[in-house]
């Protein structure tokens, strides 16, 4: 497995592995928040972050990271690689590149909760509204060294 910068050929797949991730681990949002979400990740989110993509053998995507600094402002894998380390490995190439990391995590995703827990995250502090100021509590999250 290898990970590069995104390129714009990317963006297709990209919006695609975010869609199927999402309805795969946000059974808390509507259809219509999915639809709402998928128009700014299309228009705004992709473009706002710096994204690193992890390939597999045939240069497939199988997932993806997106940061602001060291905050991780997304991470989505492949429903099909769930539980294959794409999320870790995605993560370890963060802290290899900016050290400490900070997440906000989705209250009502308690897999993804889970996830950076064992990967070494500790909760910091909590919102009642996600950064758009939806009713969607986040957990924030830090990561501040040592092995995951």
């Amino acid at each position: 497995m290898f990970i590069r910068p995104r390129q714009p050929a990317d963006h297709a797949v990209l919006l695609d592995i975010w869609h199927r991730a999402v309805l795969a681990t946000h059974d808390f949002l509507t259809a219509d928040d999915v639809q709402a979400l998928h128009v700014q990740m299309d228009e705004v989110y992709l473009d706002a972050v710096e994204i690193r993509v992890l390939l597999g053998a045939q240069q497939q995507v199988l997932g993806f990271i997106g940061l602001s600094g060291s905050h991780v402002e997304m991470l989505f894998v492949d429903p099909d690689c769930h539980g294959r380390g794409v999320g870790s490995q995605l993560l370890d190439d963060a802290r290899e590149r900016c050290g400490a990391l900070t997440v906000d995590v989705n209250e009502q995703n308690p897999a993804a909760h889970g996830f950076y827990r064992r990967y070494g995250f500790h909760d910091i502090g909590r919102s009642e509204t996600d950064g758009g100021g939806r009713p969607f509590p986040l957990i924030h999250m830090a990561y501040r060294g040592g092995a995951a």
